[in-house]
C-alpha cells in the first residue's frame, strides 16, 4: 500500500477555463460549505442564537428592504453593463461559466446557497464583530476575481455595504439574504438568457 506524503502535494493557479463543469460546481459548493461552517462557528463563538438569527420578524418590512436593494443593484448593474466597456467589468468569465448553461432551478439553488452561506458569515458574524464598512472591505477582497478592475470592485463593495445597511435597518439577516438571492438569481437569469450580439 502506497504511503501518503504531504510533501508531494503541489498547488498551482488554475484558470476557470481549465475546470470542467463538474469541477467548477464542486469548487463552488465546497467553498460555500466552508463559508457556512466558518460563519456558523464564528456566530456560536459570539454567543449569538443561530435560530433567533434566522427567525423572521413579525412584519414584512425585511422583505421590502431586501427586494428594494436588489432592484436598485440590478438597475445600476444593467446601466453599468450598457455604458461601460465589457473589459472594464470582466470577472474572468466565472459568472458566465457558472450560469450560462444551467437550468433555471439550478440557478435558483446556487443563488440561495450562496446567499445563505455568505450572509451568515459576512453579516451574521463578521459585521457583528467589526461593522459594515470593514466587512465590506473584506467582502470585496474575497471576491478576488473582481479586483483587477475598479468598477466591479467598487460595485461589490457598495453592494456589501448596502447588504450591511439593510441588515441594520431591518433588524433581520433575512433582508440581506433575500437581496443577495434576488441579485444573484436575476443576474444569473440574465446571463443564462442573454442573446449573443
Amino acid at each position: 500500500m502506497k504511503k501518503f506524503d504531504i510533501r508531494n502535494i503541489r498547488v498551482r493557479k488554475v484558470s476557470v477555463d481549465e475546470l470542467d463543469d463538474r469541477m467548477l460546481l464542486i469548487n463552488l459548493y465546497a467553498t460555500q460549505a466552508i463559508t457556512f461552517i466558518i460563519g456558523l462557528i464564528w456566530v456560536l463563538f459570539q454567543h449569538q442564537n443561530v435560530i433567533r438569527l434566522f427567525t423572521p420578524p413579525k412584519g414584512l418590512e425585511f422583505v421590502y428592504w431586501g427586494a428594494g436593494l436588489a432592484a436598485a443593484v440590478i438597475v445600476v448593474d444593467l446601466l453599468i453593463s450598457r455604458f461601460v466597456p465589457e473589459e472594464a467589468s470582466d470577472d474572468g468569465g466565472v459568472n458566465d461559466r457558472i450560469f450560462r448553461t444551467r437550468p433555471v432551478w439550478h440557478i435558483a439553488v446556487i443563488s440561495l446557497v450562496v446567499a445563505i452561506c455568505e450572509e451568515l458569515l459576512f453579516r451574521g458574524a463578521i459585521q457583528h464583530a467589526i461593522g459594515p464598512y470593514w466587512t465590506s472591505i473584506i467582502f470585496a477582497t474575497i471576491h478576488v476575481r473582481y479586483l483587477k478592475h475598479w468598477i466591479p470592485t467598487g460595485l461589490v463593495f457598495s453592494i456589501s455595504y448596502g447588504l450591511g445597511w439593510i441588515y441594520i435597518q431591518s433588524g433581520s439577516i433575512l433582508a440581506p439574504i433575500i437581496a443577495h438571492f434576488l441579485i444573484d438569481f436575476i443576474m444569473g437569469l440574465i446571463i443564462r438568457f442573454r442573446r449573443e450580439s
